[in-house]
């Protein structure tokens, strides 16, 4: 389906979101670390209170639900799954990022989950955390990394993203229940995203 030029009503209780997808088809130039003690610390079969809370922390502002909708059965079938790789930033021994590399499909690479705890925004700790996705999805054999971001990101994730070397590819509109209405995200979550009942 396409949407017509103009504009178009989205239910009350729903939310709608511009999803932009981005690719990079080559290991990009290296991009040096910034200062900053952080580590990177790869979680196998990752604990789901553990993983929930991380996912929460990190994306709840950005209205991250779809996880968060998932019954416990659901979330392990995916993050321990083979091919699924979680792992976290470590800041004074607290885990304050989030990155899940999905290389399910061959030769190929998602950043599933990408992002920092709020305090770390403008660190510096996003760029340490992409350098190393990079170069742990690169260090296989791949054609391709991708990575999707919405509207409801941060207001510079597309900009990062390209300054990581990716570039935008595709463009879709998700429509979706809002998950502060239904006790999925906090009301208080994502200000810059009206509820709209």
């Amino acid at each position: 389906m396409i949407i017509p030029d103009g504009y178009s009503d989205i239910p009350a209780g729903k939310i709608a979101a511009v999803v932009t997808h981005l690719e990079m088809t080559a290991p990009p130039a290296r991009r040096d670390d910034p200062p900053g003690a952080w580590s990177l610390r790869k979680v196998d079969a990752p604990a789901l209170h553990w993983y929930r809370d991380l996912h929460r922390r990190v994306g709840e502002e950005w209205l991250w639900f779809s996880r968060a909708r998932l019954n416990d059965a659901e979330l392990a079938a995916i993050i321990h799954a083979p091919g699924i790789e979680v792992h976290a930033l470590v800041v004074d021994g607290r885990d304050e990022g989030l990155l899940e590399l999905d290389f399910r499909e061959a030769s190929q690479c998602e950043l599933v989950y990408f992002g920092v705890t709020a305090g770390l925004i403008g660190t510096g700790a996003a760029r340490f955390l992409m350098n190393r996705a990079l170069e742990t999805a690169w260090s296989r054999e791949l054609r391709r990394v991708w990575v999707h971001t919405c509207t409801f990101d941060h207001p510079s994730a597309v900009a990062f993203y390209q300054r990581s070397g990716f570039r935008a590819f595709r463009r879709q509109i998700e429509v979706a229940d809002d998950p502060r209405l239904d006790g999925t995200a906090s009301p208080t979550a994502a200000r810059h995203v009206p509820i709209i009942e």
